[in-house]
């Protein structure tokens, strides 16, 4: 009995000393530099995005938050990195609407659960998308003439998206049953490049986040046909709403927000979460974000689980219907 005694007041003192290192890490969080995984290439919304608030974020923190890329197979490398760190807040993910909502439903074999394996933070902002084209591939100059040329001959016009299954390869889908046209669709590793070829008038139009597209408005021959919000882009004043251009409640947002791997204490949550908030009550960091065409956005963890689940569902739906795979 004494000695069922004594392991048993070890084993309360052993608890005791692990809840009392855990309690003096959470407390002298960070203590290091905190980890930002983007899971795609430099130069697209998100990176623009992780480097404008992980910049402002490091100043509330304490500690320099380092941006990392590891693009590839619809952010799934990235989204996998953090789904395996240590749950300690020094490893945190930027991803989007592809990482948690889309890629369930797209691919038959994923290497993480967006909802198992990741603690939401919380909610950042959407990026409003737009229509481009370069006129001097496709010679149109409204959706309508897209839409009239798309019909004269089916297919035979080509749109790039930043890969398969994602936002903007998504809204290409939902326009083209919208408008009842086949277009053909050429998949890149992520919008940069993608929109790279655009300007070069290797590929005719692309939906692509506004952040990304708007240092390209000012070329020759790139033309903004639409946005795929319901109001007008305060950034594109004179650019015509997919709705008012014939399809109505047509709404396709590039969303994204913060993560940490499951099981991160909850006050390092929080942390981060005020950190952000902080960030983005910045009047240049505000005023940077909403010039970018980003509609900023935050919310608790729960409201953001919440979020995520609900447009798992929706997008979960077009998948579906379109027979759409990345395996």
């Amino acid at each position: 009995m004494q000695l069922e005694r004594r392991n048993f007041t070890l084993g309360l003192l052993a608890v005791g000393t692990l809840s009392a290192k855990v309690a003096f890490a959470q407390s002298s969080y960070p203590a290091r530099p905190v980890r930002l995984i983007v899971p795609y290439p430099p130069g697209g919304g998100t990176d623009f995005f992780a480097r404008v608030v992980g910049s402002s974020m490091a100043q509330s923190l304490g500690q320099t938050i380092v941006v990392e890329n590891r693009p590839g197979a619809g952010s799934i490398i990235g989204a996998e990195v953090v789904s395996h760190a240590e749950p300690d807040g020094y490893t945190l993910l930027l991803g989007d609407v592809a990482t948690y909502a889309i890629n369930p439903s797209l691919y038959k074999k994923l290497p993480y659960d967006p909802q198992r394996d990741f603690a939401p933070i919380s909610l950042t902002g959407r990026f409003a998308v737009v229509l481009l084209v370069n006129t001097n591939k496709v010679n149109v100059h409204s959706v309508a003439e897209l839409v009239e040329a798309a019909k004269k001959s089916p297919g035979s016009i080509d749109y790039a998206s930043g890969g398969i299954g994602t936002p903007f390869h998504l809204a290409s889908e939902l326009f083209a049953r919208a408008a009842e046209i086949e277009l053909h669709h050429v998949p890149y590793r992520g919008a940069a490049p993608a929109l790279q070829d655009l300007v070069a008038g290797q590929i005719g139009l692309m939906f692509v986040d506004f952040a990304s597209a708007r240092s390209q408005l000012t070329t020759p021959g790139i033309k903004a046909l639409a946005v795929a919000s319901l109001e007008e882009l305060a950034g594109l004043p004179h650019v015509p709403t997919m709705a008012a251009s014939g399809y109505p409640d047509f709404e396709v947002w590039a969303w994204q927000g913060f993560v940490a791997p499951a099981r991160t204490p909850p006050e390092i949550v929080e942390r981060l979460r005020t950190s952000y908030l902080a960030a983005i009550q910045q009047v240049e960091v505000k005023h940077k974000l909403e010039e970018a065409g980003m509609d900023v956005r935050q919310s608790t963890p729960d409201e953001f689980a919440s979020y995520m689940r609900d447009e798992r569902e929706r997008w979960g739906a077009l998948i579906k219907k379109a027979n759409i795979h990345a395996d």
